[in-house]
Parts: structure tokens; C-alpha cells; sequence
């Protein structure tokens, strides 16, 4: 009997056109493109798609979770990491355990630096879930090459010792290289409440920061058996305003501009703060209305980089704000735009990862 199963399309691309230029930034105009995510071979099927990153090719890398696959074609699962061309044709796949470090046990972020190598870490353990038996934390960042061969880990599974740590992650978001410093700025993210800074060459912990510039507070204890705790409820979108709270909820994306400022999406906060590379704490924007979420951020691709993107998943929509006023200058909305993370090409086209799974056809959008 042949197994019959539905595709899953939980990945979103958008193309954008670029009006002249002004002292407002021009706002991309953007639309479904139905031709995303492009065939697989070997019937391979997609789970959650967690996180997309674009390399200097203007590939495009998605990250999904081969284990939210229904049970039914698990053994149709793709690999976890897979690359397609410039032209949305398929390259290559891989990823998963192996010998010699620790795959996370829910993949969450992907990142491509500007040498082709690959970066990814996961979110399994108390902020997040509990994904296996016995429960198990990733609190480990890993680099490949292109090709899938690994090269070196950052942190050991459920070794974090919370927000001090300075050899464990605990459950990273995101990341992000910023080669003038040689620094890989890290969203630490689900399990802690901060950012973290590593020298690129030796992956030595440089510096770390909460909210606001401030020392962060551990809201989980260190694991110290198999049951994971309970993730805390999120906080009250009322209670959220300019000057509260004073910590991180989940610290989910980051990104660091040409002009050395690092932009911080404080997901259940509404907000993105903004700090200098050396972690001060410049300003901050908060979305509106109450209930959004700083889901997903990128920059626009011109030199200047005069846009923010802020994906705000409650209402099926991405925020451009001008970075010099911080003001929102336009937004792009569709039905079913649920963005987790997402990426810009060189040519404007935002590409969203969505953890949404086969419930509708949700392909790339483009103009």
C-alpha cells in the first residue's frame, strides 16, 4: 500500500520592489509567491520549518524539525538542514545526531556567516518544551561547514548554569557574526534571559547583557533531573510598557547593523531594544497594539540598511521602521503570515520560516 501524504508548506517568501529613494524609506511592497518552498526529491517531507538564513550567494537555508513529522512518514522526514540556489532549486540536505556533538533535540535557529559557514542551536528544555525522554536541554551552539561536516561546538547539553554561565548557552534563539569585531552575537534566548558575545576564531565568552544593559535574572534553576519544569506563563501584554519590564522575556532574534548597532527582539516583551556592540543600552521601539510579539527581525538590504523588519505574528504582519526616526513607516500584512524567523536577500526578498504545519498553503511571498 502506498502511504499518501499531505505536503507541508509552512515556509513564506516575499519578493519586494523598492520605490525611489526619500528621506522616508521606501517601504518594499511584497506578495505571496506560491512557488515556495520548491519541490524536495526523494519524497522527502517537512516538519515545523523553525528558521531560514541567506548566504552571500543569496542561497537560502531552512532549518525544520524532522521530529514533528506525523509518526505515519517520519521515515519521509528530510534532513534537518537543507540549501536551495538563488533560483529556489534544490542544492543539498543534512544534519541530525552524530559523532562527536550534541544535535539539538528541537532545532530553532540557523545562521550562515560570511565564510559559508553554518551555525544552529535548539530550544528544548524549560522555556521552551520537553521534546524527549528523558527531558534534555540544549544548551549548545554548533558550526558546520557548507557541506554538513561539523566543526566545533559551543556549550554541552543540559549543562547550563543559568545566566552566569560562561561556557554554557541555554537554549539560543538566534546569532549572528559581525565580522569587523570578529564577535558572534548570540540570543540566549529561551532557558536564559540575555545576550552573549563569543570571539568568532576561539569561541571564548567576551560579555553578556540583559535588558536594558542590565545583569539578568535566572527564572529557571539548573537541571537537575530528567523532568523539565514547567516554562513560566508569559507576561501580561497591559503590564508591558516603555520602562517595564526591566528583564528579557525571550530574548528570540537579534541582528547587528553595518554601523555596529545590535538590534534585540524581545518576543513576549512587544519590543526590539538597541544597544552599541559593547552592550549599552541606546533606545528601544515597542509595538503596538498590546497583544503583538517581536517575533522575527531582519534589516534591509541597502548599505545603509535604512530599514528595520519586525515580524509581529499575532496580526499576520511584518513593521518597517525607519531606523534613524525609529518610526513605523509601513507594514505588510496577509492571512496566515505567521513568521518565526526570517531573512532578506540581496534583492529585497524576505524569506519566513513558520512553525505553522500543514494546516494551509503558505508559500514565499514576492512582488
Amino acid at each position: 500500500m502506498t502511504l499518501t501524504v499531505p505536503r507541508v508548506v509552512c515556509f513564506v517568501v516575499l519578493t519586494a520592489a523598492l520605490s525611489a529613494q526619500s528621506q522616508t524609506p521606501a517601504v518594499p511592497r511584497l506578495r505571496v509567491d506560491a512557488t515556495w518552498p520548491p519541490a524536495l526529491p526523494n519524497q522527502w517531507v517537512l516538519g515545523s520549518i523553525s528558521s531560514v538564513a541567506v548566504d552571500d550567494r543569496d542561497h537560502v537555508w531552512m532549518l525544520h524539525r524532522p521530529r514533528t513529522v506525523p509518526q505515519a512518514a517520519r521515515t519521509m522526514a528530510a534532513p534537518p538542514v537543507l540549501e536551495f540556489d538563488e533560483k529556489g532549486r534544490f542544492v543539498q540536505a543534512w544534519g541530525g545526531p552524530g559523532q562527536g556533538y550534541d544535535w539539538p533535540d528541537n532545532e530553532h535557529g540557523i545562521y550562515v556567516d560570511d565564510r559559508g559557514t553554518i551555525w544552529l542551536g535548539g530550544n528544548a528544555g524549560p522555556g521552551a518544551a520537553a521534546v524527549s525522554e528523558p527531558w534534555r536541554d540544549d544548551d549548545m551552539l554548533l558550526n558546520f561547514t557548507r557541506e554538513g561536516k561539523f566543526i566545533r561546538q559551543f556549550g554541552q547539553r543540559a549543562q547550563s548554569r543559568g545566566n552566569a554561565d560562561r561556557a554554557n548557552v541555554r537554549e539560543p534563539a538566534d546569532l549572528v557574526l559581525h565580522r569587523p569585531t570578529n564577535e558572534l552575537f548570540v540570543a540566549d534566548g529561551y532557558g536564559n534571559r540575555r545576550v552573549v558575545v563569543l570571539d568568532a576564531n576561539t569561541l571564548a565568552f567576551k560579555r553578556s547583557w540583559g535588558a536594558f544593559g542590565e545583569t539578568p535574572a535566572d527564572v529557571y534553576p539548573p537541571p537537575r533531573t530528567p523532568q523539565a519544569p514547567q516554562p513560566l506563563p508569559a507576561p501580561d501584554p497591559a503590564a508591558v510598557s516603555d520602562a517595564a519590564p526591566r528583564q528579557f522575556w525571550i530574548v528570540h532574534s537579534l541582528r547587528v547593523s553595518n554601523d555596529g548597532l545590535v538590534y534585540v527582539g524581545d518576543r513576549q516583551n512587544r519590543r526590539v531594544q538597541v544597544f552599541g556592540l559593547d552592550g549599552a543600552y541606546r533606545t528601544q521601539v515597542m509595538l503596538s497594539p498590546q497583544n503583538s510579539l517581536a517575533n522575527a527581525i531582519a534589516l534591509s538590504p541597502d548599505r545603509e540598511q535604512r530599514l528595520l523588519y519586525v515580524a509581529d505574528v499575532p496580526h499576520t504582519r511584518i513593521v518597517f521602521v525607519d531606523r534613524r526616526t525609529l518610526a513605523v513607516v509601513g507594514e505588510f500584512q496577509a492571512d496566515g503570515l505567521v513568521p518565526h524567523h526570517m531573512a532578506v536577500d540581496s534583492r529585497g526578498n524576505v524569506f519566513v520560516a513558520q512553525l505553522t504545519n500543514g494546516a494551509r498553503k503558505l508559500a514565499v511571498v514576492t512582488d
